[in-house]
């Protein structure tokens, strides 16, 4: 009898060593959509990023995060000053412009974060590729990427 007890409390604590483990194994699968012109709200974006980038590694649990930007979100990708187009630089993008680059740099290059650029919005305004920033994707339609990410089961998320 004493056999059988020793063995459902080793049972037992596997069992519960094991849930983290599953945890750890869980991915999670975001895509923020930053289709606006607004310095403070992309600011809040890039947080918001930056938080759940934490919240997943604290987990254990591997983050796949996708920024992809539309329309008047081409602001944030290129210190071109888009001058004559709808998407024109402000002083409140040039006043935090150099800080902002840095947040998405160091999200792209040191979490991992995919930031991706609807080439039909690029294209719109005739910005040459070289003019966006190192490690961006270029994707057909931004609308359309962050539509097959949802079918894929990631989660869509934008800051308000």
């Amino acid at each position: 009898m004493k056999k059988l007890n020793i063995f459902s409390l080793v049972a037992l604590m596997f069992a519960l060593f094991a849930l983290p483990v599953q945890a750890a194994d869980d991915g999670a699968k975001v895509v923020y959509h930053v289709d606006f012109n607004d310095v403070t709200r992309y600011s809040a974006t890039l947080t918001s990023i930056n938080n759940i980038m934490t919240a997943y590694e604290n987990q254990l649990m591997n983050a796949d995060v996708h920024l992809v930007f539309v329309g008047h979100g081409l602001r944030f990708t290129t210190d071109d000053a888009l001058k004559g187009t709808a998407y024109e630089h402000d002083k409140d993008l040039l006043e935090r412009r150099d800080e902002l680059k840095g947040r998405l740099d160091a999200l792209m290059n040191s979490r991992g974060v995919k930031v991706k650029l609807c080439d039909t919005t690029r294209a719109e305004v005739g910005l040459s590729e070289d003019k966006l920033y190192e490690g961006i994707e270029l994707v057909e339609s931004g609308v359309y990427d962050i539509a097959i990410l949802q079918s894929e089961g990631y989660a869509y998320l934008k800051i308000q």
